[in-house]
């Protein structure tokens, strides 16, 4: 895991493209459903365990290539994810960086000296925040999404599992089906018809 990477890297996220990659996701079935994907992966790592990951904004990616997926998100300055998280994705082979850096947001309005003069658009203020970008193996997030964790060590696939409990069900269902049904015990016999009162 990198603790820290160049800052520059960063230097082309602003409000706008955060914006343009908000609204990219919303409108794109297959950068949705990647990072469907991608965070499944996360969920199932228990990331949101730790202090502050659940906080995160998405401000970079899916940048999907041939075996990894990326994305970089980022923290208000003060509410730092904790870095044993990260260790955490570390272990199932994704690569985590941490950056300082500062992100230009648009103040709120209050009066016209807010605006840019000359513009409609509101002035912006420098803010500290925290990028973490996680690259991810395709492989583990396919893995995940089809069912098969590792547990222990273990690799488990929840489907053959499932079909291990259907055909046990199965075994069942048939082995009642031919016990052979129990006959009912005779019931006591009906009471003969008694004779005929005298003078009748």
């Amino acid at each position: 895991m990198k603790h820290e990477i160049a800052d520059k890297f960063f230097q082309s996220i602003d409000y706008p493209s955060i914006i343009s990659t908000v609204k990219g996701v919303f409108v794109s079935d297959g950068s949705m459903s990647v990072l469907l994907d991608f965070e499944r992966v996360l969920d199932e790592a228990d990331l949101y365990a730790y202090k502050n990951w659940e906080l995160g904004e998405l401000v970079q990616g899916p940048d999907s290539k041939r075996y990894t997926v990326t994305c970089t998100f980022m923290w208000p300055y003060k509410l730092m994810p904790d870095p044993r998280g990260a260790k955490r994705l570390a272990v199932i082979g994704c690569s985590v960086s941490f950056a300082k850096s500062k992100v230009k947001v648009p103040i709120a309005i209050k009066n016209y000296d807010d605006y840019i003069p000359g513009t409609r658009y509101p002035k912006s203020s420098e803010q500290k925040v925290w990028f973490v970008q996680i690259t991810m193996p395709k492989d583990l997030m396919n893995d995940i999404k089809e069912g098969t964790v590792d547990l222990a060590g273990n690799e488990i696939d929840l489907q053959e599992l499932d079909d291990a409990y259907e055909q046990d069900l199965d075994k069942q269902q048939a082995g009642e089906a031919e016990t052979p049904t129990a006959q009912a015990a005779p019931g006591p016999a009906a009471p003969a018809a008694l004779p005929p009162a005298p003078g009748k």
